[in-house]
């Protein structure tokens, strides 16, 4: 039997006692940019390369169960802290014609138009060619996604109470 490789790991200069977090944090962000780019070339193939990744899940957000959306709520469901940023991509969106505002005193309400909703449709339609058959062929079944996206939320909550403990150093 051959003795275990030694973890690749980007980071471990930055802790001897948790050498795993350094891998989990490497892995997580080169699996972070695969993620960018896969999003970006996806709704590329749609039509719309134009827009960048958070755009792309913003229209993905706005899109979901057809609701209205401000982006107060975009923000605290993609757990993004800049509004700027949720409010530049809405106006680019509109712009595409993917999204629609509406007025109500001061506060906008963004919901999908239809060609937003057949641009998410085909880049559903493309995310089921490209990624979902070559993930059942790896093996990986439902429920270790399931559990995936379960320890990945933990560890967001984590690193957002680390975030808040540094702000007070």
């Amino acid at each position: 039997m051959t003795p275990p490789l030694n973890p690749i790991v980007s980071s471990e200069h930055l802790s001897h006692k948790a050498r795993e977090l350094s891998e989990f944090e490497f892995g997580l962000m080169v699996a972070s940019h695969g993620f960018n780019r896969w999003v970006a070339r996806c709704m590329s193939a749609t039509g719309y390369g134009e827009l960048s990744t958070l755009e792309v899940l913003i229209l993905n957000s706005v899109n979901h169960r057809s609701r209205t959306r401000r982006v107060s709520d975009l923000c605290l469901v993609l757990n993004i802290e800049d509004s700027h940023t949720v409010s530049y991509a809405l106006k680019k969106l509109v712009r595409f014609e993917l999204v629609t505002v509406e007025k109500r005193g001061k506060e906008s309400l963004y919901s999908i138009s239809e060609r937003g909703h057949e641009a998410c449709k085909r880049y559903a339609q493309i995310r089921e060619t490209c990624l979902i058959e070559s993930l059942e062929q790896l093996g990986i079944s439902r429920e270790e996604l399931h559990r995936a996206a379960g320890l990945l939320r933990s560890l967001s909550g984590l690193y957002d109470q680390a975030a808040r403990a540094a702000a007070t150093l």
